[in-house]
């Protein structure tokens, strides 16, 4: 599997910058699934030093459980995306996050088919999960997470703009 950053995933980062720039937030991600793709998209956007924390890349469950402070059990789940989100948030001290966790492919993890995604993301206090599925092979699920992740936050950035303006 090859990271998957896609034109559409460095556009989306692009917009990210700008919000995060025009609203001094700082954003952090955290990742099971993706690898870092997530992190190295936001990383190569304009300006990321001044807005992007950091990430967090919890592949192994042991990671998230001591870590992040996932509680042990299966990882594939709403409310381990919802862990990890906060515990990235807290570690790398953000205003916003995002987190996921899934099954890539090709085979089933945890009872749950190739291509099912949780995300979680939002203000640090206030994060939404959202189970989402995906279909291709591992690279193409990572790609479409990735997308995903990244329209979740600029909306989220979005949000945030139009409450303190």
């Amino acid at each position: 599997m090859t990271a998957a950053i896609g034109p559409g995933s460095t556009e989306l980062a692009e917009r990210i910058a700008e919000r995060a720039a025009q609203t001094s937030a700082a954003i952090a991600t955290c990742e099971s699934l993706t690898g870092g793709a997530i992190a190295s998209t936001l990383a190569a956007a304009p300006g990321a030093s001044s807005w992007f924390t950091g990430s967090i890349v919890a592949y192994r469950d042991t990671v998230k459980f001591g870590l992040l402070g996932v509680d042990p059990g299966p990882v594939v789940t709403a409310t381990c995306a919802s862990e990890m989100a906060h515990g990235a948030a807290r570690l790398l001290q953000a205003d916003f996050v995002v987190a996921v966790t899934g099954v890539g492919g090709p085979e089933p993890a945890e009872g749950q088919p190739p291509g099912t995604v949780y995300l979680a993301h939002g203000r640090a206090t206030a994060v939404r999960v959202k189970r989402l599925q995906f279909e291709g092979e591992p690279d193409a699920v990572v790609e479409q997470t990735v997308q995903a992740a990244l329209s979740a936050l600029l909306d989220d950035l979005g949000t945030a703009e139009g409450a303190s303006g």
